[in-house]
């Protein structure tokens, strides 16, 4: 494992419901279909030349037991009719000798779509930065966006977003979504 440079990437979203947090969460990962392995949080640099496979096709890669990074964000609530998201948001360079970023947001009341958009720009930021691009946080998302284009040095956001209500009998309900690290 020294060096190792994760060369695919996947990603996956899931959500769990059941009277026990714990449980609630183990239901989301199965839902997202990585309980069966060993997951290792690791930070968020998307490396240089990964490929982003379709879930289907990640899911191929794992093995039960499996030590498995990921880029995971979650969120849970027993809070009745509460609006809960988990999401992570990529940005890639267009050189793709250099790293891209990925990130983790969680949030309450949040819709998907507003959630992953916040995802995208957080990563985007952060790769803007390392790239010396100037970004301005007054701007709104779509400004931002247009910057990026016209830079020539990002190449596209985007993200996984996972949403869920809070059960109304008051079970947890847990959202996760991860970034999962292959090959």
């Amino acid at each position: 494992m020294v060096g190792f440079v994760p060369k695919e990437m996947f990603f996956t979203k899931g959500v769990g419901k059941h009277r026990e947090k714990l449980t609630s969460f183990e239901l989301a990962l199965r839902s997202a279909g990585i309980a069966a392995c060993n997951l290792v949080r690791v930070s968020s640099i998307f490396p240089p030349k990964c490929r982003i496979l379709s879930r289907s096709q990640g899911m191929k890669r794992l093995e039960p037991g499996q030590v498995t990074f990921v880029v995971m964000s979650e969120a849970a609530t027993r809070e009745p009719h509460r609006l809960i998201a988990a999401t992570v948001g990529v940005a890639i360079p267009r050189d793709r000798e250099l790293y891209g970023y990925l990130s983790e947001h969680h949030s309450f009341g949040e819709s998907e779509d507003i959630a992953g958009d916040y995802a995208e720009e957080l990563a985007a930021e952060m790769l803007a930065t390392t790239l010396g691009l100037e970004f301005d946080p007054d701007k709104s998302w779509d400004e931002k966006k247009e910057v990026y284009r016209l830079s020539n040095q990002i190449v596209r956001t985007q993200n996984v977003t996972q949403t869920a209500v809070g059960d109304k009998k008051g079970l947890w309900t847990t959202v996760v979504a991860a970034a999962v690290l292959v090959g």
